[in-house]
């Protein structure tokens, strides 16, 4: 630790530090971001929800890729929310809980989330759904939906299914060691 401690707040005084800089600036920052949409960017159609029963669940519930790298030192298991800031008239719908994602996987491809999967453990969403609920937006809406990845120090297998957000932050709450987020937004055809 020390070795670390001492040339970085060297760097950040400024101070001369030889090559020790370069050690400390070699440090890559956690990331999450998808291949279908940039940072911000409009999410596809086709991520929306599937309700019949809903006449602004107009997509086919595919969960979008994700992808991310540089996990924190310590992580074993990685976390997954995604949250809708704007639904239920600004109270939020919870999409999407994922927890118990091995330090191995780097990515969730195309639609894995929307099925249960061996990669991840699921919670229960605002709908109480184990998997990935799309948006379900109405028309002329534009919303905001925020995918924050948590780096955990937890075993994979440390959690019970079924946890809703809050639990599981609870759960979390002394065993985080970073997070990274991506912004999808989504207006309905």
């Amino acid at each position: 630790m020390k070795s670390v401690l001492i040339p970085l707040l060297a760097c950040l005084a400024g101070l001369s530090c030889g090559g020790a800089c370069a050690t400390v600036a070699a440090y890559e920052p956690f990331l999450l971001a998808s291949p279908s949409f940039a940072d911000n960017g409009k999410l596809d159609a086709k991520y929306a929800g599937d309700d019949k029963l809903n006449a602004n669940c107009v997509g086919d519930n595919v969960s979008p890729p994700l992808t991310w790298s540089h996990a924190p030192p310590g992580t074993k298991s990685y976390a997954l929310i995604e949250i809708d800031p704007e639904g239920r008239a600004g109270l939020s719908v919870v999409h999407w809980v994922a927890y118990g994602i091995p330090v191995s996987v780097t990515a969730l491809a195309e639609g894995e989330g929307s099925q249960p999967s061996d990669k991840l453990v699921g919670g229960r969403g605002t709908r109480g759904h184990a998997t990935y609920f799309g948006p379900c937006t109405g028309p002329g809406l534009t919303h905001h939906f925020v995918f924050t990845l948590i780096a955990t120090d937890l075993d994979p297998k440390a959690l019970k299914p079924g946890l809703t957000r809050e639990e599981l932050l609870a759960a979390l709450a002394s065993h985080v060691r970073g997070a990274a987020g991506i912004i999808g937004r989504y207006e309905r055809p």
